[in-house]
């Protein structure tokens, strides 16, 4: 198979890097994407790169897989309430379900914005533009994730504040966490948190250093968008116009939408799970099941 390195005239000529092509097309997020230039999966005009250093124009017919990659679909955006029990990826080896074998099946295919814990509820935006997606992740976009926490434990505001100053995770300090009781309950609280990183588990082990201990976690809002009162499982597009008004000086987001693009109307509902693929037994004991 030959295999093609960029040259003199694609670095120098009007393009964007295959990559970012690849994850504005909604193919799969860059890091994705520059995995897949790297196991020779992606061809522009018939020759397979060895390096996601190459531009492409409009001109140039990519593929994926040898399956020709469609022209850009514009930016749509989608706030979805994701439930107690799905993890946020496409594919899990150990077969436990998924947010995205929960969506309807009208929808095109879309990729996370960050991603919530399998035992963490609540709003989960999805995109089918990958740029937008890195866009609204940036730490320099710097965006209000809120939410709200029951922990086991008792604990005062006074003991809450001291999280502004930001916690050690994995020996990085976190940026301000902003925390305020809301109620105590018995041994649980319920406290109402925001911060602007996102780090992992950074709210659960954030609050562990006050000797609370998370037991349900719900993001309520993302930046301008809101869960509101979308039920568990429902999806529901951000209009185009609230879109353009809230990102586009992040990405570009035309102002009428193509015809014979996606426009969802009302809310989309799943009913229930779909079911974990049956693993098969550990080789040597036939009863055996592989730990999650």
């Amino acid at each position: 198979m030959t295999k093609e390195t960029p040259n003199a005239k694609n670095e120098t000529s009007k393009g964007e890097r295959i990559a970012k092509m690849l994850a504005r097309a909604g193919i799969a997020s860059r890091r994705e994407a520059e995995r897949m230039i790297e196991a020779g999966r992606v061809k522009v005009n018939g020759k397979a790169l060895l390096t996601p250093a190459f531009l492409v124009t409009g001109k140039d017919k990519v593929e994926v897989d040898d399956t020709p990659v469609a022209g850009k679909a514009p930016p749509c955006l989608w706030r979805y309430h994701k439930p107690n029990g799905l993890l946020t990826t496409h594919n899990d080896p150990g077969g436990r379900p998924t947010v995205f074998e929960n969506l309807p099946d009208e929808l095109p295919r879309v990729i996370s914005v960050g991603r919530l814990d399998m035992t963490s509820e609540g709003l989960l935006l999805l995109t089918n533009d990958g740029e937008l997606a890195r866009q609204l992740e940036l730490p320099s976009t710097a965006w209000a994730r809120r939410y709200k926490a029951r922990a086991y434990g008792k604990t005062t505001q006074d003991k809450l504040d001291t999280l502004m100053k930001g916690v050690m995770i994995d020996g990085v300090r976190t940026g301000p966490i902003e925390a305020t009781l809301e109620k105590q309950q018995g041994t649980n609280a319920w406290i109402s948190v925001t911060i602007r990183e996102g780090k992992n588990r950074e709210i659960r082990r954030a609050l562990e250093t006050l000797k609370l201990k998370v037991n349900r976690l719900i993001r309520i809002s993302y930046g301008p968008f809101q869960l509101g009162e979308l039920g568990k499982g429902e999806l529901e597009e951000v209009p185009n116009r609230i879109l353009r008004d809230q990102v586009g000086h992040l990405v570009e987001i035309p102002q009428e939408r193509p015809k014979g693009t996606i426009q969802a109307t009302g809310k989309f509902k799943k009913h229930g799970f779909k079911k974990a693929r049956q693993r098969p037994p550990m080789k040597g004991k036939p009863n055996a099941r592989r730990r999650r």
